[in-house]
């Protein structure tokens, strides 16, 4: 039986425990998930791209079907590369739902082979997002259950 890989597209600027427990789930459900930082030239970040990846290395070395990597492209055309026949995402709330659907539609239309498969948030989880992280350690809020302990150091770093 062949491999079942998956995809699990984002900037992960910065990585949350949300982002974490997506990672963990999905590797329990494939044989491989590709965690890809997808490069998005209009989006401004807070981390570099080096930095996204270290922080996601090592929050993820524990898990030995997890491989990091950056693609700058479709994230179908990456699953067709690597052999994904899934994109792995997250879904927080309604608004996420509508924004999913309409990726999964043009996901659908380019590649009919990839799946998608969403993972729900863990409800302690729902409220997380790299967004209100960001903003939460902009103003030295309490970052300890939000993000991995690197992150948070990071996140402190950077707004120090």
């Amino acid at each position: 039986m062949p491999e079942l890989i998956a995809m699990y597209p984002g900037t992960y600027d910065p990585l949350t425990n949300g982002h974490l427990d997506i990672i963990q789930r999905a590797s329990r459900l494939f044989d491989k998930v590709h965690v890809t930082i997808v490069t998005n030239p209009a989006k401004k970040t807070l981390f570099t791209l080096e930095e996204r990846l270290v922080m996601l290395r090592q929050t993820t070395a524990s898990l030995p079907n997890i491989i990091v990597d950056v693609y700058d492209g479709l994230s179908v055309d990456y699953c067709r590369q690597v052999g994904a026949k899934a994109i792995v995402r997250g879904l927080r709330a309604q608004m996420d739902f509508e924004y999913e659907f309409q990726i999964a539609a043009a996901n659908q239309y380019l590649n009919h082979e990839v799946e998608m498969c969403f993972l729900m948030t863990r409800q302690n989880l729902a409220f997380v997002s790299s967004s209100v992280v960001k903003e939460i350690a902009l103003f030295n809020g309490k970052l300890e259950g939000l993000v991995p302990d690197i992150v948070a150091e990071s996140l402190r770093s950077k707004f120090a």
